[in-house]
């Protein structure tokens, strides 16, 4: 803080240099003043630490879904893109009425834990050197360093000491846990979904991307990213602000972008075309897991579940 310098305030000779009452009124006005500039600043400050701890991007309009909340579902419809025009339709299951959707009753807090786990093995087999890893356990594919490996060609037997049947089972029950809450929704026949590639789980933290891999932040679209994707789903493993900061998932919309935060067991699902344009937010603490579990109508198209060999 300020104060009046010492030779001004000395008793000298001259009259002019003396600290008279009449001196000190402005540097009291002047102290004031930059009291009131340090206040706003270090307010200012603390808002941007608070802004960027919980990961808020300035163009999040609205948040349909908050981390806190216990939704049984909630679903908006959007006008369907044009996208699937350009792919072989499947009457009663290629979108006609397009949408997003969460719940958080589908998958039960308990189950994200279990499935969460079998993440956390196959992924200490490896992950990446930035901050993105992928662990997909129907091709296989296993971050590792800037790579990816086949962990049950890379592994081989230790695969059977890793996981167990039982996280297999589990995995498969989730899988269509999900398949029927997406029909449902849309209204189709669940027999009509197909599981289709890829399907993955996902480990982010706040690493420095390495590669272009790492890069998950930008905004895509499924159908034009993978053209065999119709329905997209993502299951929550970990809670938005307890266990990371940033990583909310963010549909993108003219002027009113919408956001989902995550939490474990929560299911959002959407149609996979240009109408849910989208992308996740950078990671800035912690980790967060998740799981994306897709499906197509192409018969042509789907995948086996994943089966412990």
């Amino acid at each position: 803080h300020l104060t009046c310098p010492k030779l001004a305030c000395e008793p000298l000779s001259n009259p002019h240099l003396n600290c008279t009452k009449k001196d000190r009124l402005p540097q009291e006005a002047q102290r004031t003043w930059l009291r009131i500039v340090a206040l706003g600043v270090s307010l200012a400050l603390v808002t941007f630490l608070l802004w960027s701890s919980a990961g808020i991007d300035d163009d999040v309009a609205e948040v349909v879904a908050h981390r806190g909340e216990v939704l049984e579902g909630r679903f908006i419809e959007v006008p369907c893109s044009e996208d699937y025009d350009g792919h072989r339709r499947f009457e009663g299951c290629t979108p006609r009425k397009c949408g997003r959707g969460v719940t958080d009753i589908v998958i039960t807090r308990e189950e994200a834990e279990q499935i969460r786990r079998i993440a956390e093995k196959g992924l200490s087999l490896g992950g990446s050197d930035g901050g993105a890893s992928i662990l997909d356990l129907h091709s296989g594919a296993l971050s590792v360093g800037k790579h990816f490996v086949n962990l049950y060609r890379y592994f081989g037997d230790k695969i059977q000491t890793i996981f167990s049947e039982e996280d297999f089972q589990l995995y498969r029950d989730i899988r269509q846990k999900v398949q029927l809450t997406i029909a449902e929704a849309f209204g189709i026949r669940a027999s009509l979904l197909y599981l289709t590639k890829p399907t993955f789980f996902s480990r982010i933290n706040s690493t420095e991307a390495q590669t272009a891999h790492d890069e998950y932040w930008h905004a895509h679209v499924d159908k034009v990213t993978y053209g065999s994707f119709d329905y997209t789903s993502l299951l929550y493993l970990s809670d938005y602000l307890e266990d990371f900061g940033g990583g909310r998932f963010v549909f993108m919309e003219e002027g009113s972008n919408k956001t989902v935060e995550p939490r474990a067991g929560r299911v959002s699902f959407f149609t996979s075309g240009s109408e849910n344009l989208h992308r996740v937010e950078k990671v800035l603490w912690g980790t967060r897991y998740a799981i994306t579990i897709a499906f197509t109508c192409n018969p042509d198209h789907g995948i086996e579940d994943p089966v412990l060999t």
